[in-house]
């Protein structure tokens, strides 16, 4: 059975979202189907090999 959520005081929210922390990309070399060296985060290497990724830098 659902159960309604508590209130989170104003003070225990704030901390909650300060406690977040991110980490930078690891970015690992790729040499592209032109020859091109690159760094590319490590999920996007084959895809950049095989080159169905543009990673020409442009403007979207």
């Amino acid at each position: 059975m659902a159960v309604p959520k508590r209130k989170t005081s104003r003070s225990n929210t704030r901390h909650r979202r300060a406690a977040w922390k991110t980490t930078p990309i690891q970015l690992v070399p790729a040499t592209t189907s032109s020859g091109e060296d690159v760094l590319v985060p490590r999920r996007l290497v084959r895809a950049v090999q095989r080159g169905l990724v543009d990673i020409s830098g442009g403007s979207r």
